[in-house]
């Protein structure tokens, strides 16, 4: 077990530990780092994440992060509105916007049906989507969900829930490789499967 010379920047280490993808030579890398940096540095950073936790929000509309109640994507007039992109996390529509393919908005889920995980239909913001396509004015929902067993079974549920509406669904092309995440996915390849996107009932 590794020794430090200070319960503070064991402390900190630990801290830094809990982050994913981070192990405890990483963190204390990090910790050492930030220890040479001017204590005005060290302020803003600490400052910027208890901001971050503190007053961030999630889009009343769509949950996508936001800094206001209803997302800059959402309050867009020059974006399509009637052309909704239902994805599995914040990541995946930073991903779909890097590819500057798409002008609609989003829906994000929250994650995806996982009974192995505990995660079903009531865990997600799927009530709130067949609420949104209720109100009418959507023409098209696109289920741009990851091209695994999960994503599938999470993408004909929301078929059958939207069964009722009059509003066309859509996939992603499969462009994107079975198994895949699509915030893992290059922004071309991304950007062409939106683009060529099939109807879900010829998928």
């Amino acid at each position: 077990m590794q020794q430090y010379p200070s319960a503070l920047l064991q402390r900190a280490v630990d801290e830094f530990s809990r982050l994913p993808g981070i192990g405890s030579k990483t963190a204390l890398r990090l910790v050492l780092n930030l220890l040479k940096q001017p204590e005005e540095s060290v302020e803003h950073f600490t400052s910027a994440i208890t901001h971050l936790r503190k007053d961030i929000k999630y889009c009343s509309v769509c949950h996508n992060i936001s800094d206001t109640d209803v997302c800059s994507i959402c309050s867009d007039s020059h974006r399509d509105h009637g052309l909704v992109c239902v994805v599995e996390n914040v990541q995946d529509v930073m991903a779909i916007e890097n590819t500057q393919q798409y002008d609609g908005l989003y829906h994000v889920l929250g994650g995806i049906i996982s009974p192995m995980e505990g995660v079903g239909p009531g865990d997600l913001q799927i009530a709130s989507l067949v609420e949104r396509v209720a109100k009418g004015g959507i023409r098209e929902v696109i289920l741009a969900l990851s091209s695994t067993m999960e994503g599938d079974t999470t993408s004909f549920y929301i078929s059958r829930q939207l069964k009722p509406y009059p509003v066309k669904l859509s996939v992603i092309s499969r462009g994107i490789s079975v198994g895949n995440e699509l915030e893992y996915t290059d922004e071309v390849t991304l950007g062409r499967s939106i683009v060529s996107r099939t109807p879900l009932d010829k998928s």
